[in-house]
């Protein structure tokens, strides 16, 4: 609103044409008769119009006074649908939700969590990108802590679980007959690579690796787990992978834990400062910390679930 026409005045001179009276409207918003009095006088002189007059011992609207509060009606109902919108966007009934991850929780964690938030939040539309924390800032971020790079100002984070590397093997190699496999017996093995970047996940195996002694000998690089496996089976080599990321593994393979020492990664989660009050951001994050425990995804909440209503898209996008 401009100077001349402040929301709050407004309001009290409709409030002041509908009940007739300055005690009236004084009890109705909570002034004293001498505030009503005195912001009247203030619109009065802000708009250059009479729109009150004194009648005896009280005032009565003039017909400019009328005029200008019927013509605010559709201004008051236009302001009460944007609160609303407000309320609803706090409580995450609408709007989008972006959910950044990384590829070990995608087959994991992502199903059971998009599906209860879909059915608790039907007009949330959610984004899904696959993306190291440090690729780009979503909603929420499901990331490998990393010292090097630490989450943006502005977050709040907390730890989901630790996240032990194991070794996969074919089933007829002699490692998979153990029950554990030390690190160091890797040393003299060709190993396939399965990170396409220098990130946390690589430095957390190769501090491992330097603290048992040696450097992995690495013979492929591929980009990705999904590309590593499949060559491990062929017998080419060995691959150490995070334990979230060891599912649905090509026939013929085998994991077993590393020890001494065991390479783990810290999986955390990042919520953006600027929806942290935010229902569904606040559910999604409640979700993502049950999964990681192990536990089913609580069941849907009846809240936000509306008879008839069709689920908000999904989006996904692999980066």
């Amino acid at each position: 609103m401009t100077g001349m026409l402040d929301l709050p005045r407004l309001r009290l001179l409709r409030t002041v044409v509908a009940t007739g009276s300055v005690r009236a409207t004084a009890a109705a918003l909570g002034y004293t008769p001498s505030a009503v009095s005195q912001q009247l006088a203030a619109l009065q002189r802000g708009t250059g119009l009479r729109l009150v007059e004194r009648v005896g011992r009280g005032i009565e609207p003039t017909a400019a006074g009328r005029a200008l509060a019927a013509e605010s009606e559709r201004l008051f109902e236009e302001l009460g649908r944007l609160e609303c919108l407000v309320d609803d966007l706090r409580a995450g009934r609408v709007g989008s939700l972006s959910i950044g991850y990384v590829a070990s929780v995608s087959a994991t964690w992502l199903p059971p969590v998009v599906e209860a938030l879909r059915a608790e939040f039907p007009d949330v539309r959610l984004e899904l990108r696959m993306a190291e924390l440090a690729e780009a800032r979503h909603d929420i971020d499901v990331f490998v802590e990393d010292v090097a790079a630490p989450p943006p100002a502005g977050t709040v984070v907390s730890r989901l679980t630790s996240d032990p590397y194991v070794l996969v093997v074919r089933a007829d190699d002699p490692l998979a007959a153990r029950p554990e496999v030390p690190l160091a017996d890797l040393a003299e093995r060709p190993w396939i690579d399965n990170e396409h970047r220098d990130g946390p996940c690589r430095r957390v195996l190769l501090d491992a690796c330097a603290r048992a002694g040696f450097a992995p000998r690495f013979q492929v690089w591929t980009p990705d787990y999904r590309t590593a496996l499949p060559l491990v089976a062929t017998g080419i080599g060995v691959t150490v992978i995070p334990r979230l990321a060891a599912r649905d593994l090509p026939a013929g393979l085998v994991v077993r834990p590393l020890v001494a020492p065991t390479p783990v990664r810290q999986v955390a989660i990042a919520i953006d400062g600027a929806v942290a009050g935010n229902q569904a951001a606040l559910r999604a994050v409640e979700l993502f910390r049950a999964v990681a425990r192990g536990e089913p995804a609580p069941a849907a909440r009846a809240i936000g679930v509306r008879e008839g209503r069709v689920p908000a898209a999904v989006t996904h996008s692999d980066r």
